[in-house]
C-alpha cells in the first residue's frame, strides 16, 4: 500500500537525526550521470542530504565521454582487465574530459540547487597522491592507484559547509598524472575519511544472487558467490573493493541503481531501501 507523505517523512526523521554531521561518499556513473533528468534529480538528491546536515563528497566518472571524445581526436581506446590503457594523449584527453566538461556540469547542477559545491581534481592541492598501477604485473600506460588522500583539505572543505566533487585522476610525487579507476578512488576517500557511507550509484540493482536482489551481503556470503561464479566479472573487484573499505572504518557500502527515481533518498532514508548494503 502507498505510503502517505507523512509516513515517508515520519519513517525518515529516524535516519536524518543519525545521520545529520556524518559523512557520505558518492560515487556517481552510469545513466544517472549522463541522462538529463537523472542528472537534474540527483543534484537534488545530494542537496536535500546537504541541507539536513550530511556531509556529501562526491566521485564521478566519465568513462563513456572519455571514450567518445578520444574517438573523435583519432586516439584509439583500449582496455585491459577493465582499466583504460592510458598513454600520455589519453591521460590529456582524461583530465580535459573529466575535470574540465563533466566535474564543471556537475557542479553547475548542484549549484543551481543551492548545493553549495566546488570542483576539484585529484591534482589539487595533492588530493589524490598516486602511483603506477601494474594489473596483474602488466604495464598499462599512465594508471594509477591511490596512496594518500589529503584528509585535511576535504575536511576544511566540508566544515565551511561545501561539498567536494572530485575527478578521479591522481598525481605521483614527481608530477605525473594517473588516471584512476572511479570506483577505486571513492572507496579510497570513504576510506580516508572513515565514512559512515560509501555509496556506489550505477546501471545495476545491487547484488544478483539466482535472481533476487541481494538486499544485505556479508563478507562470507560474498566469497561463497564468488566460489559459485554467481558473482564474476567486473563486480568482483567492485566487491572486494568495498570491503576493503569497511574494514578501513567506513560503515556501510551501498550499491544502487541510479536509474531508480530519487534511488539516492530511497536507500538512505526508508527501512527496506532498493539496493544492496554491503557490511562485515
Amino acid at each position: 500500500m502507498a505510503q502517505t507523505k507523512e509516513e515517508i517523512l515520519i519513517e525518515a526523521l529516524p535516519y536524518i537525526q543519525k545521520y545529520e554531521g556524518k559523512t557520505f561518499v558518492v560515487k556517481y556513473g552510469g545513466a544517472a550521470q549522463t541522462e538529463t533528468e537523472l542528472k537534474q534529480r540527483f543534484a537534488k538528491d545530494v542537496t536535500i542530504l546537504k541541507k539536513i546536515g550530511i556531509n556529501i563528497v562526491i566521485v564521478h566518472g566519465g568513462g563513456k565521454e572519455i571514450t567518445d571524445v578520444a574517438y573523435k581526436l583519432g586516439i584509439e581506446t583500449q582496455f585491459v582487465n577493465g582499466h583504460r590503457f592510458t598513454d600520455k594523449k589519453m591521460v590529456d584527453v582524461v583530465q580535459m574530459v573529466l575535470a574540465g566538461k563533466i566535474n564543471k556540469e556537475i557542479v553547475n547542477l548542484i549549484n543551481l540547487n543551492d548545493g553549495e559545491a566546488v570542483g576539484l581534481s585529484g591534482v589539487d592541492n595533492t588530493l589524490l597522491q598516486a602511483e603506477k598501477y601494474l594489473e596483474d604485473g602488466q604495464d598499462i600506460g599512465l594508471v594509477g592507484k591511490i596512496v594518500n588522500v589529503n584528509v585535511s583539505f576535504l575536511q576544511l572543505l566540508l566544515n565551511n559547509k561545501l561539498m567536494p566533487v572530485i575527478a578521479p585522476f591522481g598525481v605521483g610525487v614527481d608530477g605525473t598524472i594517473y588516471n584512476v579507476n572511479a570506483d577505486l578512488a571513492a572507496a579510497a576517500v570513504a576510506a580516508a575519511l572513515k565514512a559512515e557511507k560509501l555509496v556506489y550509484l550505477s546501471d545495476v540493482e545491487g547484488v544478483i544472487a539466482n535472481k533476487q536482489l541481494v538486499s544485505t551481503l556479508t563478507e562470507q556470503h560474498a566469497r561463497e558467490l564468488f566460489s559459485e561464479g554467481i558473482i564474476s566479472g567486473g563486480m568482483i573487484p567492485k566487491i572486494k573493493s568495498a570491503f576493503s573499505t569497511l574494514h578501513a572504518g567506513v560503515k556501510k557500502v551501498h550499491m544502487i541503481d541510479g536509474r531508480k527515481k530519487h534511488s539516492l533518498l530511497l536507500e538512505i532514508f526508508t527501512d527496506e531501501g532498493i539496493g544492496t548494503e554491503l557490511v562485515l
